[in-house]
């Protein structure tokens, strides 16, 4: 700044007494010896007002030597001269009041520019140098239209267009889920057909449907025991019908005929269901006349104790070595393999 102030600033703080009713809008003002230029960027193209505040807050209106100072500036806008030789003092009617003048802008490039410009005249030196040069208070710039929103701008997202993208997203999404779940159920059942195909049980057939009528749907009270496979329930007496590996182990087993073994009377492969139907024990197990609660176990001489020991060595033996179904694994051992779960017994 070509002034006498000790150090550069281009803000001119008031020196006078603002008229009544003046905001302190006007305290403070942009100060500059030559030129200053405003830029507005990033703007939407059409019209807009530009209004500029003014107040002459330099000067003074008494008779000292403060008072004799004059001032004159060019303002262009968007590169126009639209006002030539303004004196702030002159339009406001004297120093210390406020003058707003109003123009129109047209932004083509999406950007504004206001430029105030000293054209050589005022005082340049009273009363004190580099105060002659233009002087503002405040721009403010109004669009004479509606401006696009947000959601319908063209350099920008609508509305439409993120529902659009969120939309498919989610088909998407519910696409693949279905996908998975299809090739998950479908495949389940195409497996399960692979695995029964060519296969003939040489054993009785139930329906799921048979067994929940025949279990009351599987109530908690049928349940006569637990297996090391899962719940063991009793069938009603009423009820006349009640992967590969499985398959293969029904049909191994229902073809064993032994005193003491369980007789394997069907199963049922139904869905995701897989369920044996065995010979029905009045009296229950051996597990839970040993070693069951205390008023299911027998009290058992020796004598008892060794025939039923002898018994299970024949079963077992049965099963391992007199079997004349062929196998390459102990039948015993590739029952307990079969994810089965539920086993059932006629009563």
């Amino acid at each position: 700044m070509d002034d006498a102030r000790s150090s550069d600033s281009y803000t001119w703080t008031n020196a006078t007494k603002l008229s009544a009713n003046t905001s302190a809008l006007y305290m403070d003002a942009r100060l500059s010896p030559i030129s200053l230029t405003y830029y507005g960027f990033c703007m939407g193209n059409g019209s807009y007002t530009v209004t500029l505040h003014f107040a002459e807050i330099t000067f003074t209106d008494d008779k000292t030597h403060s008072s004799l100072g004059r001032r004159f500036f060019d303002i262009y806008i968007q590169g126009k001269r639209v006002q030539k030789d303004f004196s702030i003092q002159e339009e406001a009617g004297g120093v210390g009041k406020a003058i707003i003048k109003n123009f129109t802008a047209i932004v083509t490039g999406n950007a504004l520019e206001i430029r105030f410009y000293w054209a050589g005249k005022g005082t340049p030196g009273v009363p004190v140098r580099g105060v002659y040069g233009p002087l503002i208070s405040s721009i403010s710039v109004t669009p004479d239209f509606v401006p696009p929103s947000e959601n319908s701008r063209s350099n920008g997202t609508s509305v439409g267009t993120v529902a659009g993208i969120v939309a498919a997203v989610v088909v998407v999404i519910f696409l693949i889920l279905g996908i998975l779940w299809w090739k998950g159920c479908l495949g389940q059942k195409i497996s399960m057909r692979h695995d029964l195909k060519g296969l003939e049980l040489k054993t009785g057939s139930f329906t799921l449907r048979q067994i929940k009528a025949a279990t009351n749907n599987f109530d908690p009270a049928n349940k006569i025991g637990e297996g090391g496979f899962g719940p063991v329930y009793k069938l009603s007496s009423k009820s006349k019908q009640g992967n590969r590996e499985f398959v293969n182990e029904i049909g191994m087993i229902s073809a064993l005929q032994h005193p003491h073994l369980v007789k394997l009377h069907g199963c049922c492969i139904e869905g995701n269901q897989l369920l044996l139907v065995y010979e029905y024990m009045e009296k229950n197990s051996l597990a839970c006349a040993l070693f069951g609660p205390e008023e299911y176990q027998l009290n058992l001489e020796w004598a008892t104790r060794h025939t039923i020991c002898v018994g299970i060595a024949k079963g077992l033996a049965s099963l391992h070595e007199e079997s004349c179904i062929e196998t390459s694994r102990p039948p015993m051992f590739c029952l307990i393999r079969i994810q089965t779960r539920r086993y059932l017994t006629l009563g």
